[in-house]
């Protein structure tokens, strides 16, 4: 019983899985494959599948892809015994230093329109602070956050992975007081806006006043040091997806490369997510 529960997939898990077996079965069905597991969870239907059947994707896509589909296979054909063909992982962006952390939040402070001030301090607060992607930032309204369990909490609403976050120490004081000023607005640009542009934080971002040889203020970036902090300070796995709303223990893998004293390898984080799971 213990193991089921160790391995048992959670929600969005389920609906990741779902959707690669999809595309699997319309792949294998075009090639005239048999839609019994046997068959379509063959090796060398999963590997033709993410080499060719997947155009157009990042290589990080195809192994993420290929991850989901060998643990499924391996239920019903044993483990693979060849080598898959290698796709490399999308780099993580780099975390920003200390020196760098400290200058974005000058610049931020130092802008001189205050809506303006209080967004670009948004970015820095709630991205490394809090590791919220863009789309996340842009949905935050100042009643989502709060103190409780001697922790300051956001509560991420926008976007497919709604959770809450513990605010790091660092930021935890400048985001209750975002959160003060916004009231029932959204911190980051209240008012009317179109927020579902893609580009809605990162082009605000773009037009801050700052020193032409300043670190630029990104939230990929932002997100990156807030995961990185965590895998480097030794936060148990679980808990990180959980706050991160990353699904797959080997999609921190490339995080862990810019981390520091972590093992990058998948199937080490793997296990140590099994490990922290069972305890």
């Amino acid at each position: 019983m213990a193991d089921a529960a160790l391995t048992r997939p959670g929600p969005r898990q389920q609906a990741m899985t779902a959707s690669v077996l999809r595309g699997l079965a319309r792949f294998a069905d075009l090639r005239g494959v048999p839609a019994s597991p046997e068959f379509l969870l063959d090796y060398d239907v999963i590997e033709a599948f993410c080499v060719t059947g997947l155009p157009g994707r990042a290589s990080s896509t195809r192994g993420t892809y290929r991850s989901v589909l060998y643990r499924l296979a391996a239920g019903v054909h044993g483990e693979p015994g060849r080598r898959a063909t290698p796709f490399a992982g999308a780099r993580a962006p780099a975390p920003y230093s200390p020196a760098e952390r400290a200058e974005l939040t000058a610049i931020a402070r130092a802008q001189r329109d205050p809506a303006r001030r209080s967004s670009a301090l948004a970015m820095a607060v709630f991205g490394i602070g809090a590791g919220l992607r863009p789309g996340e930032l842009t949905a935050v309204r100042g009643t989502d956050v709060a103190r409780g369990g001697g922790q300051v909490m956001v509560g991420v609403t926008g976007g497919p992975a709604p959770r809450a976050v513990p605010v790091a120490a660092r930021y935890a004081r400048p985001a209750l007081e975002l959160a003060r000023r916004a009231g029932d607005d959204f911190i980051f640009r209240p008012g009317p806006a179109r927020r579902c542009y893609k580009n809605f934080v990162n082009g605000f971002a773009r037009y801050l006043v700052c020193d032409p040889d300043a670190p630029a203020l990104s939230m990929s970036r932002a997100r990156s040091s807030f995961i990185c902090d965590h895998l480097a300070a030794g936060t148990a796995l679980p808990v990180l997806l959980a706050i991160t709303g990353i699904i797959e223990p080997e999609s921190l893998a490339r995080y862990a490369r810019q981390a520091g004293g972590v093992s990058s390898s998948k199937a080490a984080l793997r296990a140590r997510w099994l490990t922290e799971t069972a305890r």
